[in-house]
Parts: C-alpha cells; structure tokens; sequence
C-alpha cells in the first residue's frame, strides 16, 4: 500500500478473539473433557455447548447449552421446575442454573429433580441417533455413553419409570448395532427391567428359533429377569446367587440341554421411541428378516416361570433366615437350608470324602465330627438344628440315622449317628406301618441283647437276615432298617424306656401288636425255631405271656388249623400264598396303634416364636389394564411400535391364539375405560397411541 508521500505502509490486521464458550456453532464436548458455562466448570463432557444445533424438526436441539441466554445466580435442582419437554433455551434462568449445578457436581445427586436427568439424556441421544449417522467418529463414544447411560439408570431408574425405560431403549439400540449373528451364544449385556422385553434379548431368542438351538441356561435367565410378565419371589432377588445356580440345576434337569422355541409367525422389528421432542418425527427403524418376536410367545416364558417358583420355593427357608440374620448365609445354620448341590466346593469334597468311607453303603461316626465336616464343630445341636442336616443330607442322597425327620430323638453331639446310601426317590421311607413294626421289632430286640450287656455278632447277624426276609418291605426300607440296626448296635434301646412307651398301651393293644409280630416273623413263609426264640424274648419285652408265642403262630400260620408247637419248635411253619397276601391287610389293623408309638418325642428346645409371613413376592408380574395373560402379551406387542400392518397382527394374533378383531376391541375398550380415550386407530395400517404407554406403565 501506497501513501501520497510515497511512503509504504504495511496493511492493518486485527487479531479476532475466540468465540466464548456457549456461542457459534454447537459443538459436541468429547467424554473426559471439562468446560466452563456462565462461569460454571462443566466436568466430564458428553454435552453440547454453543450458540446454534439444529435439531431433526427443523427447529434447536433442547439439549443444546447456548451461552446467549442468561443464567441466574442460584437454582435448585432438587426442586420440580422443569417441564414434561425440557429444553435449555426455553428454561428460566433459574432453571438453567440448576442444570448447571448438577453438571457440575458430577450429575450424580439422587434428588436430582428427572427433566434434568432428561436434558441431559437428550444429548448423550442425539449423539447416537443424528451424529452417528453421517459422522463414523461419533461411535468411538459409544462404549463412554453406554458406561453413562448405565450410571444414570443405577442413579435415577428406579425414580423415573420413562427414563428407565427410554434410557433402557437406547442401550438396546447401540448394543443392537452391527450385531446379527447367534446372539444368544453371547453373554446379554445389563439391561434395565421395563414394561417391554429389551430389543436385544427378544433378537436373541428369535435367532435361537430360528436355529432350532436349544436357549443356554444365561439366556433363559436374563428372559426370567427381564419379561414384564414374570415375577421373581423374594428368595431369588434375595439370594440371587444361589438362585441362579439352583435355577441352572433344575433348568438341565427339567429340559435336559434347554428349552426350544417354536418359530412363531410374527416378525420382529424394533422402532425407536425418541424421549427427545427433536427426535419424535423421525423413523428410525431395525429390521431382521424372518427372525420371529418372541414377545407374542406365553407358553416358553410359563415353562420357565414354572422352574423358577420350584427353585424359590426351595430356597424358602434360607431367603428367611438370612432376610433375619444376613451372618447366616455363611454358617451351618443357614448351610442346612440350603440344597445340598449348592453347598461350597470345600464342603461337599469333605462330605464325598467322608462318604467315601462307607462299608456296604454305611458308615458310623459321632455327630460332632460330622457338624465339623460341615464347618459347624462349635454349633449347639437341637431339634430343628438335626432336622435341618438330615433334609440337607438328603439332598446329597445321603439317609442319617437316628431318623429324626421320622420322629426319632434328637442326637445328642457325641451320639453315634450312621449315613448310608440312600437316592433321593427314597427319601420318604418310614411312614407305612410295616416299616414301623419293623423297627419297633428291632428296637425290641436292641433292648433285649441289651440285658446281658453284649449285642453279639451272631444276634446281629440274625437280625440282619431278618431284615433280608422281610419280602413285604421294599427295598428302600431294608436299606434304612439295616442302617438303623447299625445305629442300634451302638445306641441299644432301653428296655426300661421302651416298657414306658408300651405300658401306656392297652393290655389288649399289647397283645395285638405281639401278635402282628408273630404274623411278620412269617413274612418268608416259613419259621424257623431261631424265630421262635426270639419271638418269646419280644413277647416278654412286650409283657405278654411268650407262651402265646406259639399259639400265635399257630393262629397266624394256619388260618384256624391246629399245628403241632413241637412241629412248629423243629421244623417251622409254612405259610399257605392266601396268608401272605393278607399280611398287608393285617397292617391296617395297627396303624392307628403305632402313629402313637412312633409319635415325636417332646424336645426341650423352646418352640421358635410364630413370625410374620414374609411377603411372597418381589415384583408382581404386569398385568395391564386388567386383561388375561394373552391380551396382556398382544397389548404389550402393539404398544412397541407406533404402526402395524393388519397383517402382521394378524399373526399376532395367530401366535397367541386370539381372535384378532375381537381381541383388539376388548384391548380397545379397556383403554377407553382407564384413559378415556383409544389405544389405537385404523383399520390398514393401524396406528398405535403410544403416548398411552406412560400411563400404562403409571
């Protein structure tokens, strides 16, 4: 440049200065960056800051934090200010200082009042839903807004039904992308429970019908967890991880390697429902071919459902226990509440190991050492204490005797008890009164060998062939009662104690019950001179003259006929096939007497104080706007989308085995009945009033 004095002059410049943060163009804060608004310090990122953000509608991002309006000096975010469609713009300056508190204190205060958790929300969603679409870089934020998303839902997801589940959709939305191949041999991401299955799961089990794939136990799981019409009792969301081990035992036990699913008619699609108010016009859609919706599905999710309360009623008594005394889930006490297949590792090596020991399928040992072995060795042992391990043992298919589940005395710590093989079908065993007699039997004869103070081998031997000939025993009952005549050789009955629970008896009764034994002595249809003997020595205990022995075998042996007692002394009776067949019916004539016999002896702990019933039930399943299960399955499907086709409900409605026309009008008419207004409109296409879902949910 030239002056008139010929003189040159450098060109003025002028340095322009920065945009002040708020204003020009909206930017994307990355996650982990920090910025100041209004003098406020933003940590953290994931907003969007600036002047100008066109939203989709044509008109400004409500998520937008514009530095051209003005911010008061104080606000309350813990006050109720913000409207149902919030947006920074629109805000009061008051309102824009609150949302700005809470950004800055980290947006984790609980009392935080929803439209702020929502402001914020409309941002991390436009990211995902407008950004991502033209801009690949947009999803290298993905992985710190699902990190956020499920922060804010641990936070604010119980308070707010619609951020539970809006938030909820878009995490399926971003698990959902670029993912179309056998999810269900993948791990389900942590999703929230809201009123409809997450998009992810319902894709998983479709492509598993698909594939004819039998579900894996996680899947079957997180479908439990998530359907809105199920319902989880207190001893799973209590016990969650002892539920799910159970759960997966029955679930292979049940349905050997899984549940397979039908492939239903109805195709699922997933349209998403924005919370934004910029985002509600656009159609933003997935579609996966033939892949069925699961969702209009009942019989799958009632199988499992089923499962599940068999596993919650197991695990019953253990839920209340540690819902009274959380210490209990680690000690004996609460050990014995629970299955023995969930018993820690250590613990059920020892028992394997100590079973490992048995002789002919049984093994003796003080009860202390057996307490010891289950991490109890300092645990006083009373009634409901010894009740507990033999039930628990059970589970293991472990019998114990003495048969306390049966009746029988509680041991005391250095009392002999004795385990032996017993499967789990046998566990029952000891009700009927021939098993009953049996014992007594054998409890007599304890007594008896007891009064010369030696119960000799070849006694037990006797008795053991006994046991073997009793042929109207099962076997099951012979496993016990040898066990039992194990436990007796080292805890012999006393007589004494035995004569005090007979002598309440009748004389009548007495003699009755001495002659039903001369009649089981015959069980094998003969009886030997061995068996006469010892029946004299019952006879005495029982105090009946044992000279009725013989007139009792005579009785029992040949129906009225007169028999020989030197004949019977020599060579045995032999029973005629009609006597045997009525010993069964003989029984009948004794049961009542030895229910009183066999009654549970008084125990001297103090009988617990009655509780309150505990509340069955955790979460109640759905059931919206009063209607059945299957009208419930077919609301739940047409508030998913805003818009069917007629024929796909119609398949709808195939799959649920409805009526379509009649189906909707009774959906139709509830609705007007609760809300006042339609559900839906339209005959082809159908269009759907999803904005009554709020309200449904409500």
């Amino acid at each position: 440049m030239y002056s008139a004095t010929g003189i040159t002059k450098p060109p003025l410049t002028h340095a322009l200065p920065a945009t002040p943060a708020g204003f020009g163009e909206g930017r994307w804060v990355p996650p982990g960056e920090s910025i100041q608004v209004a003098g406020v310090n933003l940590p953290g990122g994931m907003l969007y800051v600036g002047g100008r953000l066109k939203a989709l509608n044509g008109g400004t991002e409500p998520c937008l934090i514009s530095g051209q309006h003005t911010v008061a000096r104080v606000g309350n975010y813990r006050a109720r200010q913000m409207g149902y469609w919030p947006s920074y713009i629109e805000a009061s300056p008051e309102e824009r200082r609150a949302y700005l508190n809470w950004l800055s204190e980290g947006r984790s205060h609980p009392d935080c009042d929803i439209g702020y958790v929502f402001l914020f929300f409309y941002g991390l969603e436009h990211r995902v839903v407008v950004d991502s679409r033209d801009d690949p870089a947009a999803r290298n934020d993905w992985p710190a807004i699902i990190v956020e998303l499920r922060r804010l839902l641990a936070i604010y997801g119980e308070k707010s039904g619609s951020f539970n589940r809006y938030a909820g959709e878009l995490l399926s939305w971003i698990e959902l992308d670029g993912k179309f191949g056998q999810l269900y041999k993948q791990p389900v991401p942590d999703f929230p429970r809201t009123y409809e299955l997450p998009p992810y799961l319902r894709l998983a089990l479709g492509q598993a019908a698909v594939d004819r794939a039998p579900l894996p136990v996680h899947l079957a799981l997180a479908w439990l967890r998530l359907s809105p019409e199920c319902y989880l009792r207190t001893a799973a969301t209590r016990c969650p991880n002892e539920f799910e081990r159970l759960f997966t035992q029955r679930y292979h036990e049940i349905l050997g390697p899984g549940l397979v699913l039908p492939e239903n008619r109805t195709k699922l699609k997933f349209v998403y429902r924005a919370a934004s108010a910029s985002l509600r016009a656009a159609n933003i859609t997935m579609a996966f071919g033939d892949v069925p919706d699961v969702m209009a599905l009942t019989a799958p999710i009632r199988k499992l459902m089923e499962i599940a309360s068999q596993c919650t009623d197991e695990l019953g008594s253990y839920s209340r226990l540690v819902g009274k005394d959380p210490d209990a889930a680690g000690a004996l006490e609460g050990l014995l509440l629970l299955p023995a297949t969930l018993w820690p590792d250590t613990t059920q090596a020892k028992l394997q190991a100590l079973t490992a020991q048995m002789y002919e399928g049984r093994l003796s040992l003080p009860l202390k050492e057996l307490l010891a072995v289950l991490g109890g060795a300092n645990q006083a042992v009373n009634r409901d204490r010894a009740r507990g391990l033999a039930r628990a043992l059970e589970g293991a298919e472990i019998g114990m005797e003495p048969h306390v589940l049966g009746g029988a005395k509680t041991p005391g710590e250095r009392d002999t008890v004795v385990l032996f093989a017993q499967p789990l079908m046998d566990s029952n065993v000891g009700a009927r009164a021939e098993y009953q007699t049996a014992a007594l039997t054998l409890q007599l004869a304890s007594a008896v060998a007891q009064a010369d103070g030696v119960f000799h081998d070849r006694e037990v031997a006797h008795l053991r062939a006994e046991i073997e000939g009793w042929a109207h025993l099962t076997l099951a009952e012979r496993r016990r009662l040898h066990a039992h005549l194990q436990w007796l050789t080292a805890s012999p009955m006393n007589l004494a104690a035995l004569k005090k629970k007979l002598e309440s008896l009748p004389t009548a009764a007495r003699e009755t019950l001495a002659a039903f034994m001369a009649t089981l002595a015959q069980a094998d249809g003969v009886v030997s001179p061995d068996e006469v003997k010892f029946l004299e020595k019952v006879y005495k205990a029982l105090g009946v003259e044992p000279k009725r022995v013989f007139s009792d075998i005579h009785t029992a042996g040949s129906g009225g006929t007169p028999v020989s007692t030197v004949r019977a002394g020599k060579q045995g009776f032999r029973l005629d096939a009609e006597r045997i067949a009525a010993l069964q019916e003989d029984t009948v004539r004794v049961s009542a007497l030895l229910s009183k016999i066999f009654a549970e002896e008084a125990d001297s702990t103090p009988a617990p104080a009655a509780q309150a019933p505990e509340p069955e039930l955790e979460d109640e399943a759905d059931s919206p706007l009063g209607l059945d299960e299957d009208h419930s399955a077919l609301l739940r499907l047409l508030l998913s989308r805003p818009e069917w086709t007629r024929a796909e409900l119609e398949d709808a409605a195939a799959d649920l085995n409805l009526m379509l026309d009649g189906a909707m009008e009774q959906i139709n008419e509830a609705a007007f009945e609760a809300f006042d207004e339609p559900l839906f409109e339209g005959e082809d296409p159908i269009s759907v009033n999803t904005k009554l879902l709020e309200k449904i949910e409500a």
